[in-house]
């Protein structure tokens, strides 16, 4: 699943029909594999948004990523 949603974010067009086998494979749903797809994409949206808008991250999560 997560292998899954890595590739959706960084490579979309990558994605294919052996990708979908594999999440079904491991007893995904169609159902749950549209809301893996759909909470994946609403993650991607809302970071670009933020980071389209230049809005900051609050400082305590900030200083999580400079550690």
């Amino acid at each position: 699943m997560l292998s899954y949603a890595t590739k959706l974010t960084l490579a979309p067009a990558q994605i294919t029909q052996a990708d979908i086998t594999a999440l079904r494979a491991q007893s995904f749903s169609d159902l749950d594999i549209l809301n893996l797809v759909e909470v994946t994409a609403y993650y991607a949206y809302a970071n670009r948004i933020a980071d389209g808008l230049g809005i900051a991250l609050e400082p305590h999560l900030q200083s999580t990523l400079d550690k």
